[in-house]
């Protein structure tokens, strides 16, 4: 598969479920995850509260549920997890750059212009539909650029 088709079936997958009722994070997470060997139900209920910014307006939950996959993919801890923890670090690092080159930031706050974490930012984002026409391209985004990621990593890309 070409690196458009991976970017683009991510993109559409991670859009599906977030319009399907999944937050940002479960969303591109469950997206990713199926390819990486973790099933969809156990990668969405890992993700459940990095949504809304981490569940209170931080980092977008799309970026955080990116970073999730990436982790998965590349990760590793204890005594013999260095190498690993600094690959996936790096990796982290140029999914934030290449993210925010497209969207502009990180911080869920700032990308769609509310607090959703708040009870008046919560009521503003729905109101005016932010999760839909804002939020949505994040997800997809964010999908995006890290199964292009994930595709240059793969022995098969």
């Amino acid at each position: 598969m070409t690196d458009d088709g991976t970017r683009e079936n991510a993109s559409h997958e991670a859009v599906r479920l977030f319009t399907d009722g999944h937050n940002c994070a479960q969303a591109v997470l469950g997206a990713l995850a199926p390819g990486l060997g973790l099933d969809r139900e156990t990668a969405v209920r890992l993700a459940t509260g990095f949504g809304i910014g981490l569940s209170m307006g931080e980092t977008c939950g799309a970026v955080s549920g990116a970073v999730l996959a990436l982790g998965l993919a590349s990760g590793g801890g204890g005594p013999g997890g260095t190498e690993a923890k600094l690959a996936t670090y790096a990796l982290a690092g140029e999914f934030f750059d290449a993210f925010v080159q497209v969207r502009g930031g990180l911080r869920c706050r700032e990308l769609i212009g509310c607090d959703p974490s708040t009870p008046e930012g919560m009521l503003m984002a729905r109101t005016e539909d932010r999760f839909g026409t804002i939020c949505s391209g994040l997800v997809g985004t964010a999908a995006a650029i890290a199964a292009e990621m994930l595709a240059k990593r793969s022995p098969s890309a």
